[in-house]
């Protein structure tokens, strides 16, 4: 059964996104980073990607758990499952790198890991989570959530453009697992919080205490950044909570909002009723079974026109916000269409055609 508040929340993911990387592509003149606008849009991004993976860590475990419930988990049964999405979410990864390549004007080498290859990994070792009890997970989940501080250096002092190149394989592993843009270490952190989040879903009390836990510990991060002087949030430098490399604190604040976010949409769809806002959202819904489409797609966009822009000069505030919320708001009415023309014209099918 197909819930509507979990393709409700992966188009929300999605369309935070686009938002973020548009933004980064077309950001606008003379913005600072204490300008409320910048805040917003930094506060959505630092968003988009912990969703992301977590719905994705949450379906992917889905799919693992009924194939062991349904006796379908033999060693040549898990290859024939595991091949075409690790080979597809690999492709995807080059195609998106290709799409938005540094050579004209983007933000990636062809080979650069990101979060496909990071979904990749986590289908990889699905058969062992799925057999793997909720406190073992649970266990893993904060191990993950430690794991920059175990890192130290090794996680990476650079910023972004030091993460996506790599010299010689064992560079190209140490960005995929633990120094890249999203590492393995620590962002399976939010695979296995996905997958608690999928085993709970029955058990509205616990995941609501994981909320009240995870919202007193982001007070203890702010008031912590008040007394030391120190920003709260950035991208990337000397700050609580940081993208890159992705400190504990962030995991922790970004796990406990995207959790919050899963438990407001679901409303009482989980105990049978409605989601959150009954039908008034379900104008996301097409966008939710096709994210993996989008999220692809809207780099071809980008890519033409990180291409076009090289050389001139950013665009000023209104321009560059209206032309980030119209590409972030388009995927919406054509993932309509989509459903209704062409629905089995999508990366999703594909993947269901080649693991049948």
């Amino acid at each position: 059964m197909r819930l509507s508040h979990i393709d409700r929340m992966r188009a929300i993911a999605v369309l935070c996104m686009v938002q973020v990387h548009t933004a980064a592509i077309i950001p606008p003149r003379g913005m600072s980073v204490d300008d409320p606008a910048a805040f917003v849009a930094a506060a959505f991004g630092g968003m988009a990607a912990p969703m992301f993976v977590m719905i994705s860590g949450w379906g992917i475990h889905k799919s693992a758990v009924r194939r062991v419930a349904e006796g379908r988990n033999g060693g040549s049964a898990w290859i024939s499952w595991l091949i075409p999405r690790v080979a597809l979410l690999a492709i995807c990864q080059i195609l998106v790198n290709v799409l938005l390549n540094v050579e004209r004007g983007g933000r990636f080498e062809w080979y650069t890991p990101g979060v496909l290859t990071l979904l990749a990994i986590a289908a990889l070792i699905s058969p062992i989570l799925a057999k793997l009890g909720v406190k073992v997970r649970a266990s893993l989940m904060l191990v993950m959530a430690a794991s920059p501080v175990f890192l130290g250096d090794a996680a990476g002092l650079g910023g972004f453009w030091e993460r996506v190149y790599s010299v010689g394989a064992y560079e190209w592993v140490a960005r995929l697992l633990w120094n890249g843009t999203y590492p393995a270490l620590p962002w399976l952190f939010f695979i296995l919080l996905g997958t608690l989040i999928y085993d709970l879903s029955e058990n509205r009390n616990v995941r609501e205490r994981f909320v009240a836990i995870g919202l007193a510990l982001t007070t203890v991060t702010i008031a912590v950044a008040e007394a030391e002087g120190t920003p709260w949030a950035l991208t990337e430098g000397n700050a609580i909570l940081t993208f890159f490399p992705a400190s504990p604190a962030f995991l922790v604040v970004s796990g406990t909002l995207a959790v919050l976010a899963h438990r407001i949409l679901e409303g009482d769809e989980g105990g049978g009723g409605k989601p959150w806002r009954g039908d008034g959202l379900s104008f996301l819904e097409p966008l939710g079974k096709i994210t993996l489409t989008v999220y692809v797609a809207h780099f071809a966009v980008l890519g033409v026109v990180a291409s076009a822009m090289q050389g001139e000069p950013e665009l000023e505030l209104v321009p560059a916000f209206t032309a980030t919320i119209g590409h972030t708001l388009i995927w919406i009415p054509l993932a309509i269409m989509h459903q209704r023309h062409c629905p089995k014209l999508s990366l999703e099918e594909l993947l269901r055609r080649v693991s049948n």
